[in-house]
């Protein structure tokens, strides 16, 4: 292949339609927006308007509500953590914390802390210091030797 011999693929380009140019084309007089009003003026947003009659979105009730300063947590399952150590990824003899986890790639952005989460297996014993952390995780993580340091303050470790 050369340069000068790349051509698009067959379709890919499509011709447009003259219009506005005689009734003869097929797109002549109102240049296939059909008649007078609204839609065949230039910046119509007709989007859930629904001809005058209340549109769905207001006939249907109101519900929920979006607490604004939640707390987000990265969450992390014991499976993944183990997966790690076996790779090499996390030393067991050090606390395991938001930065060596960050360091090891296995949680992105940390907002509001680590969460553990018990879905898997763990069968080091290590130190884990997370912001909070299941039940069943703690009792997992101390079933295998190790211990989870969580903060005193019962909204962290709560969810």
């Amino acid at each position: 292949m050369k340069l000068n011999e790349i051509r698009d693929n067959p379709g890919a380009r499509k011709k447009s339609k003259a219009i506005g140019r005689g009734i003869g084309s097929g797109k002549g007089k109102t240049s296939g927006r059909g008649g007078k009003g609204q839609t065949a003026r230039s910046g119509v947003a007709l989007a859930g308007f629904e001809g005058g009659q209340t549109p769905l979105h207001r006939r249907l009730p109101k519900r929920g509500f979006n607490k604004p300063f939640r707390k987000e947590y990265e969450l992390i399952n014991l499976g993944r953590l183990q997966k790690a150590i076996d790779a090499g990824k996390l030393d067991v003899a050090q606390t395991i914390d938001a930065a060596v986890l960050r360091t090891a790639g296995l949680v992105g952005k940390v907002r509001d802390g680590i969460r553990l989460l018990a879905k898997g297996e763990i069968t080091a014993a290590v130190t884990i210091s997370v912001a909070g952390a299941s039940a069943a995780a703690i009792a997992a993580v101390e079933k295998s030797g190790g211990r989870v340091i969580v903060p005193a303050a019962p909204e962290a470790a709560a969810g």
